[in-house]
């Protein structure tokens, strides 16, 4: 597939979960999409569209194509610990869920952008890769003549999560990676494990 750029709420619709963010349209209709609403009874779902749904849900909410969700899991799966684990914390070591974790944009879609149109800096070099994989002590920061940019300025003004695998330095607008999150740590709501047992069969 390719990346998608349609309506966002449809998509979180379809999870029953906002998982673009906080959604105003969503809240109103937190049903799933389709021309007879919350009014269709809808058949019971089988084992393997569960499974392919969660994987569909981690695509969508982190914004990755096939070929690259495929190429990631297979370097999980060879890391050693549990591959379900392996596989989200590998997400969260993306630059560009970095950029959107510190941030800098205001959604993982607007830090890919950023980060393609070189105005991210990693250990003080521009990177404009949005899945290189960050290692933990790796600086992320905003090039300085981007440090003026109406849209960073504000994103970082109305900056409020903080999380504890990374440290960011205000006055510098730089941060560092300080090491890969636990599960514990990542707030996203994904059953990992029915990943991996899709990709087991």
């Amino acid at each position: 597939m390719a990346r998608y750029i349609g309506p966002k709420t449809k998509i979180a619709r379809k999870f029953r979960e906002p998982i673009f963010g906080p959604d105003k349209y969503f809240e109103k209709r937190s049903y799933p999409p389709g021309q007879h609403g919350i009014a269709k009874k809808r058949a019971k779902q089988s084992e393997y569209a569960v499974q392919l749904l969660e994987k569909q849900k981690v695509k969508y909410t982190y914004g990755i194509l096939e070929r690259q969700f495929s190429r990631i899991f297979s370097i999980a799966l060879r890391k050693d610990g549990i591959t379900g684990e392996n596989l989200l914390k590998l997400m969260e070591s993306r630059l560009d869920n970095v950029v959107f974790r510190f941030g800098i944009a205001p959604s993982r879609a607007g830090a890919r952008q950023l980060v393609s149109h070189c105005h991210i800096t990693v250990n003080g070099k521009v990177n404009n890769i949005s899945s290189y994989i960050l290692k933990p002590g790796d600086i992320v920061g905003v090039r300085e003549r981007s440090k003026s940019n109406e849209v960073i300025t504000d994103s970082l003004a109305s900056r409020s999560n903080k999380y504890g695998w990374l440290e960011w330095d205000t006055t510098a607008m730089q941060g560092k990676f300080v090491t890969t999150p636990s599960r514990d740590e990542i707030p996203e709501n994904i059953k990992e494990q029915l990943i991996v047992e899709l990709y087991s069969k």
